[in-house]
């Protein structure tokens, strides 16, 4: 299968987000929710207690009685309410005649965010006091009864898009935070996603979805893995950093084609995105020492910056060690013009491209959030990164060697030989995925000879093959040529919809540390919790002496 084709018919049955003004994918979910809710409001069971919901009253409904729920967005003055659910928002009118008095007390008391079920009738807005922002602006719901489900209680922040709130904060009340529109948008984009994504891969091309085990046992070469007790003593799982062997066992059992949404659990910390090196001068000094900062932090590397003047003299920490005729000759190497700001760095070629690319996207994200618009956020760039190095030399031990993308990986067809001469100049039939700058998934053709696995694992890469006896045993029987590719799923929808962190398309993400700031794991457990497991913590001092405490 064509992948590259696969991700185009993907991009064309989504309306490609990126053809119309802005973000039109906005508005292809919003109508697609509003669609579905068309269909299904016929079909409430009769103990669903509405009759619609907030986002699908329109003209048409002017004279029926209707039966909403929701969250009330805002009230102004006991004359009105906005109430709001995951279809939208609608104008409530509170009744001010006698009669209704009390309705117009359990709404008017009722705090914002409280949930509420109101009925009563739709009818048009006056004129002059419709709203074509709003999908039911021409229409109010006055209320005849009313009932508060549950008062809200003073919230961190409020439920408004609009409100800046800083991430931690997002984090820890996610429960809150998903009630925003953009997160709803988010999270229900990347639902249609994955359902395309399936569709495709089943419906036209008959790959075989299959769930692969979530508990495994340690095996070389790739990240650190998270270690799972077990009740027997001294054995452990380990939770897959990617489920790279059951891909190759169930090819070798025939499923020629088969494909999962996968858990992958790696136990390192966040590293930062790969990113793009100079860019035009709106930075100011703060921002240069922002970037020192990123880059000193993630990098553990230096960076200075040059700046060419309108008179064309550098300003440049630089340049008290450079003479006139070296500041000539680096600002004509560098085609330097007025204005340009530029990031320098020294050191090893691929720590320093990894760097500079991470300062190059940073200023841009500097430069747009001043309004300077550098990069089309409609646009949608795809290119595939090959011919990779098979083994890299170890950072810690350069003359040992280890697998640039996994140990499975099979060495470039005409590089073979050198396999077993000179493994350091071998390239690997590895491939990434990039778009717009990010990598949003990567694979390999696998090694499916049992006597070439064994090699690389026992000479190459000085691993135990006895980790990966059922490996090489199953790629004794038969094992067919095989190969595929892991998208980056989060990442992936994390640039369709624009958002600036895939934090913001995971329901409940971890932070930055990998903490889940919203239930504060990982957590403590007492000696008699881990009796079973046999397992005993060994303190540091300081946190023995304050557990003791």
């Amino acid at each position: 299968m064509s992948f590259c084709h696969g991700l185009r018919l993907l991009y064309s049955q989504l309306p490609l987000f990126s053809r119309e003004l802005n973000r039109p994918w906005c508005r292809y979910v919003s109508s697609s929710l509003a669609l579905s809710s068309e269909k299904r409001a016929s079909d409430f069971n009769s103990f669903v207690p509405r009759t619609n919901t907030c986002g699908e009253l329109r003209s048409a409904h002017v004279g029926q009685e209707v039966t909403l729920c929701g969250w009330i967005q805002y009230q102004r003055q006991g004359l009105f309410l906005v109430l709001r659910d995951f279809q939208g928002l609608t104008q409530i009118i509170i009744p001010q005649d006698e009669a209704h008095s009390h309705v117009k007390k359990v709404l008017y008391d009722a705090p914002v965010e409280s949930v509420v079920r109101v009925t009563g009738t739709v009818t048009s807005r006056p004129p002059g006091q419709k709203n074509p922002r709003m999908p039911t602006g021409d229409i109010e719901v006055k209320v005849k009864t009313a009932e508060v489900l549950n008062s809200c209680k003073k919230l961190p922040f409020e439920i408004k898009d609009f409100i800046k709130k800083s991430e931690s904060l997002r984090m820890q009340y996610r429960y809150l935070d998903l009630r925003s529109f953009q997160m709803q948008l988010n999270l229900r984009l990347r639902s249609q996603m994955i359902m395309k994504m399936r569709e495709y891969l089943c419906y036209l091309h008959g790959f075989v979805d299959v769930e692969t085990p979530t508990l495994f046992k340690r095996t070389p070469g790739g990240a650190k893995e998270f270690v799972v007790p077990s009740r027997e003593p001294g054995k452990f799982y380990c939770l897959p950093q990617s489920p790279q062997q059951f891909k190759q066992l169930l090819m070798i059992g025939g499923l020629d084609r088969y494909f999962q949404v996968a858990r992958c659990y790696r136990d390192e910390g966040s590293k930062p995105d790969r990113q793009p090196e100079f860019t035009q001068r709106h930075l100011q000094n703060k921002d240069f020492e922002a970037l020192k900062e990123s880059a000193k932090s993630q990098f553990n590397q230096e960076v200075l910056h040059l700046i060419l003047k309108p008179d064309e003299s550098l300003k440049s920490p630089l340049r008290k060690f450079l003479s006139e005729e070296q500041q000539s000759e680096l600002i004509k190497a560098l085609k330097v013009q007025a204005d340009d700001v530029v990031l320098l760095a020294a050191g090893e070629h691929e720590k320093v491209c990894l760097v500079l690319g991470n300062m190059r996207l940073e200023s841009a994200n500097l430069l747009e959030l001043r309004g300077l618009v550098l990069r089309d956020p409609t646009a949608f760039h795809f290119l595939w990164v090959v011919d990779f190095p098979l083994f890299l030399h170890k950072e810690e031990n350069p003359a040992e060697l280890e697998s640039a993308h996994h140990p499975f990986t099979a060495p470039h067809p005409s590089d073979t030989s050198l396999l077993y001469s000179e493994p350091a100049k071998v390239r690997s039939q590895h491939y990434d995925l990039v778009l717009n700058g990010s990598e949003i998934g990567g694979g390999s053709i696998r090694i499916h000879n049992a006597e070439q696995q064994r090699f690389v694992l026992e000479t190459v890469l000085k691993e135990d093959p006895e980790l990966l006896s059922h490996l090489l045993e199953a790629l004794k029987s038969g094992a067919p040529p095989h190969g595929g590719i892991a998208l980056g799923l989060d990442r992936l929808i994390c640039l369709v919809a624009g958002a600036p962190s895939i934090r913001d398309v995971i329901a409940f993400p971890k932070s930055f540390k990998g903490r889940d700031l919203m239930s504060n794991a990982p957590d403590y457990i007492t000696p008699e919790e881990l009796e079973p497991y046999h397992i005993q913590v060994a303190w540091p001092a300081a946190e023995a002496e304050a557990n003791k405490n």
